[in-house]
């Protein structure tokens, strides 16, 4: 448009096109309608209400180590333990495996993770291979239904069956170890006994059950006696020459000491 033109000029030039039909008008340059205009910066209120929100990683090793550190006595740890939402385990298995016995014993006994027997009823070690513990027990006079100064208490390092009775996983471990070390504290026993390869890793930092047991360790400040579990000893008769071997050993160590 000539911009020597007057108002009048231009208006009429304007009712001319109207006139001629003419129903949008162009500019000189292209304009792209497809570009996307940022919107102009938010100030004040509106601002930190639009600040994108950053998402929160989580350490499920740091929440069982406070949750455990909260749990002021075995109760409290079970119930903590029940409520921790990051080991998948729990989403398959029926019950939480807590423990069984008496706590306060002088013998604390840490098996691996619960099988279906165990998953079923929600106590460690009640199938075959419990049986065979109760007897074991039994033969160097301990018992975890005895109420006396004989009485032994029973734990996992799982509290949940794993699918298939498979080996735990590194991560399970590492996450419910914290429950396991607060666990120890709150029993309060004078010795731990390890009972296979499960129970070694979680506690000693070692595998080889072949190897290490019936070689006294240290473990969460307490002497540690790594034994065959049960299950193993049933597959394997010849080794409870070994076993019986380790029970006395055990049984030596409470008599020493009481």
């Amino acid at each position: 448009m000539d911009s020597h033109m007057d108002w009048h000029a231009a208006r009429a030039a304007l009712e001319w096109q109207v006139d001629l039909g003419v129903t949008e008008s162009i500019s000189e340059t292209p304009i792209n309608r497809f570009e996307q205009v940022a919107p102009p910066p938010k100030t004040g209120l509106a601002a930190v209400s639009q600040a994108p929100v950053m998402p929160v990683e989580i350490n499920p090793v740091a929440e069982a180590e406070a949750a455990a550190r909260g749990a002021s006595d075995l109760a409290a740890l079970k119930a903590a333990m029940e409520a921790y939402p990051h080991c998948d385990l729990q989403k398959g298995a029926r019950n939480l495996v807590f423990s069984d016995g008496v706590a306060g014993s002088r013998v604390m006994i840490i098996g691996e993770a619960p099988g279906r027997e165990e998953d079923q009823v929600g106590k460690p070690f009640v199938g075959r291979a419990g049986q065979l513990l109760d007897k074991m027990l039994a033969a160097i006079d301990l018992g975890r239904d005895r109420t006396d100064a004989h009485s032994v208490y029973i734990t996992n390092v799982l509290p949940w069956r794993p699918p298939q009775n498979r080996d735990p996983k590194p991560d399970e471990m590492a996450m419910m170890m914290p429950f396991l070390k607060r666990h120890i504290v709150l029993a309060k026993p004078e010795v731990l006994v390890v009972m296979g390869n499960i129970s070694c890793q979680a506690l000693l930092g070692k595998r080889g059950i072949t190897r290490l047991r019936g070689q006294w360790d240290a473990a969460e400040g307490l002497p540690v006696i790594p034994m065959f579990h049960p299950a193993y000893l049933l597959r394997s008769p010849a080794a409870k020459r070994e076993a019986w071997a380790d029970l006395l050993d055990l049984r030596a160590h409470l008599t020493k000491k009481a």
